[in-house]
């Protein structure tokens, strides 16, 4: 998903806490309680990722590398695998 370039000075508070102004917020539909992953890159830049979002793309990841699971769970597909090696033993 696309957002606007937001540009804004924050500062570091007490405890080593930052508060992400309101608009920031506003853009990112982010609410109290929300988690969120926080990524450092090699080049110093901090990335911050709500968590649902880590969870659609790997959830899509996975769709791509394992078209043959479309409407199964990888759950289910071990259970499944784990009972033809038991039949066969």
């Amino acid at each position: 998903m696309k957002h606007p370039v937001v540009q804004q000075a924050v500062q570091l508070g007490g405890k080593g806490r930052l508060v992400l102004p309101a608009g920031v917020r506003k853009v990112l539909q982010l609410r109290e309680g929300d988690r969120l992953l926080l990524r450092l890159r090699d080049d110093g830049v901090i990335e911050l990722i709500k968590a649902e979002e880590v969870v659609r793309g790997s959830k899509g990841l996975l769709k791509r590398l394992y078209p043959a699971l479309k409407g199964k769970t990888l759950a289910r597909e071990l259970i499944q695998e784990r009972r033809r090696e038991a039949l066969q033993e």
